[in-house]
């Protein structure tokens, strides 16, 4: 049986890191894409830009990416976002998560 290395002086790699800077690895703001599924029907994308324009009002539609699925019956939405806080972006994903046009965000 090997014996347990003893753990880092610093007490580990985050110990010296603020706990601010703990919860978020992003800076900000900054840009940043959420990609949202739904099934592709009229009226999907223009739901989700309400929604990115309702958390970040700079929000620039013409930067959306559109992928359908490979059966059609799906279409994902990229959209890229300016995000300000760790609060904006949680409860952005809330809003989109529990909408009932969409079905997975990520």
């Amino acid at each position: 049986m090997k014996p347990k290395p003893p753990p880092p002086a610093s007490g580990g790699p985050i110990a010296d890191v603020p706990a601010a800077r703990q919860e978020s690895l992003i800076e900000y703001p900054s840009l940043f894409p959420i990609k949202v599924m739904g099934e592709k029907v009229d009226g999907l994308v223009h739901v989700i830009t309400l929604i990115a324009h309702q958390f970040d009002p700079a929000f620039d539609a013409s930067t959306i990416e559109l992928r359908e699925s490979k059966g059609g019956k799906y279409l994902g939405v990229t959209i890229t976002v300016t995000a300000t806080s760790r609060e904006q972006l949680d409860e952005l994903y809330r809003t989109l998560s529990t909408h009932p046009m969409v079905k997975v965000v990520l």
